[in-house]
């Protein structure tokens, strides 16, 4: 434990690099998987083949493979060296995002097909339908599945360290490399990413309940900070159905 504590400030280094590697990726990861989800939902062969292609080449393409490709492979060909940690961020946010994608699509065509029709019988454009009819809905059933995304992308920026990014794997075997102790040194990195875990955990339970109780569901007996504890098991209480 000594060992852990000594060395703290340095792991927190590497925890607060892991932290912007995994919110950018998110960021981006979102940006990405509503915009080419949403266009996989429009009429028209040409949306949909856009997103398809997004969708099948980044989900296809390893995200530590990818890595590499953005820090080595494309300066040679642009002759402009990227940072580490934003060829980081871009690789996890092309990959994740590609399976976000699909989670929006699934989503939105999940919503009931009456609640469209009624949109259409308030003649309603289509952007107007997706803000305040498909996506609201839509968004309560992305959330759960966005949750686990978040998590993987965060646990995928570990591999950074091969391109040189200083995170908290790198730490780790740099601690591993200067004292031999590789159990201590590893035990410390297991720690930080599961803290960071079940922060991104908490935060999301958090959007799923805000985002059901604007339909009207409410997790039985689990209000209060308790209730985040656990997954929402969801009742209809008023409001949409």
């Amino acid at each position: 434990m000594d060992f852990l504590i000594e060395r703290l400030p340095v792991y927190l280094d590497g925890a607060w690099v892991t932290v912007q590697l995994t919110v950018g990726g998110i960021a981006l990861a979102f940006v990405l998987a509503m915009f080419f989800g949403v266009l996989g939902t429009r009429p028209g062969w040409f949306p949909r083949a856009v997103a398809t292609t997004y969708v099948e080449v980044f989900r296809g393409v390893s995200a530590l493979v990818l890595m590499f490709w953005m820090a080595y492979a494309l300066p040679l060909i642009t002759g402009y060296q990227l940072d580490g940690r934003f060829a980081a961020i871009v690789a996890v946010g092309l990959n994740v995002g590609a399976y976000g994608a699909e989670v929006v699509r699934g989503a939105i065509n999940a919503v009931p097909k009456a609640q469209f029709e009624a949109t259409v019988a308030l003649d309603m454009t289509w952007f107007q339908r997706m803000r305040l009819v498909v996506l609201p809905q839509a968004w309560a059933q992305m959330l759960p599945t966005f949750g686990n995304l978040s998590i993987e992308l965060m646990k995928a920026t570990a591999v950074s360290y091969l391109i040189g990014v200083a995170d908290i794997t790198a730490i780790a075997e740099r601690m591993r490399q200067a004292t031999g102790e590789t159990v201590l040194a590893f035990s410390g990195a297991l720690i930080l990413y599961f803290l960071i875990a079940q922060v991104l955990i908490f935060g999301v339970r958090l959007l799923e309940r805000r985002a059901n109780h604007r339909l009207g569901r409410t997790p039985p007996g689990g209000k209060g900070i308790l209730g985040l504890l656990r997954p929402p098991a969801l009742t209809t209480s008023g409001g949409a159905k």
